[in-house]
């Protein structure tokens, strides 16, 4: 009888929840939450982003997402901060490309539009309003600042990296928000690190003095 009642407390559902939360130990609930969280945010949008919905998409209970993420605005600071260091390891790479000036920002502005290609919707979130508050988490403003600071020394020329910088995801945002078609459009986003390289060789192609 003790038997009989333990298998079928096994399978009821409460009991599955628990052991699905269970499943995520040492670390791997929370990179689990990321996970399902990355998903739902490129896959639909930035409104189907709940904690509801993420724990739904990780499989586990609706209240293990605050385990490790107090409130939906925490959770949407986490995705931003991964955003800017994979970002800034995109630019990283293509810094270390050598050539003339001009290839190099061609390069870099590359770089930057595969990440944006890449993750559009993580892009729209740490450049957007999704994040009204930035104020209250200084590691976003580091996490931005370094971008600049990694196209800068990259260019040997900080002023030079800020043009870039706005330059590129001027042109980003503007293809993000189908302003402007590079392409994008019929194609698909994949098409935007080439034609914005083109552009940019032409744009900062003129030697300066």
């Amino acid at each position: 009888m003790s038997n009989t009642s333990n298998d079928s407390i096994s399978q009821s559902p409460a009991r599955g929840k628990r052991g699905a939360d269970r499943a995520y130990h040492h670390g791997d609930l929370r990179n689990g939450l990321l996970e399902a969280a990355r998903a739902i945010l490129e896959e639909q949008d930035l409104s189907a982003l709940t904690l509801r919905a993420v724990a739904r998409r990780a499989g586990v209970s609706h209240a293990a997402p605050y385990r490790h993420f107090p409130n939906h605005e925490a959770l949407l600071v986490e995705l931003g901060l991964e955003g800017f260091a994979e970002l800034r390891q995109f630019i990283v790479e293509a810094g270390r490309v050598g050539g003339p000036e001009a290839e190099r920002i061609a390069n870099i502005g590359a770089a930057y539009m595969r990440f944006v290609a890449k993750r559009p919707a993580v892009a729209r979130l740490m450049f957007g309003p999704q994040l009204p508050h930035r104020e209250k988490f200084p590691a976003l403003t580091v996490a931005a600042d370094a971008i600049g600071t990694e196209i800068g020394a990259a260019l040997s020329d900080p002023n030079l990296g800020l043009a870039v910088w706005a330059a590129v995801h001027g042109l980003a945002m503007l293809v993000l928000e189908n302003v402007i078609d590079l392409g994008q459009r019929r194609s698909g986003l994949h098409v935007l690190p080439s034609r914005s390289e083109i552009l940019l060789r032409s744009l900062f192609s003129t030697k300066r003095d």
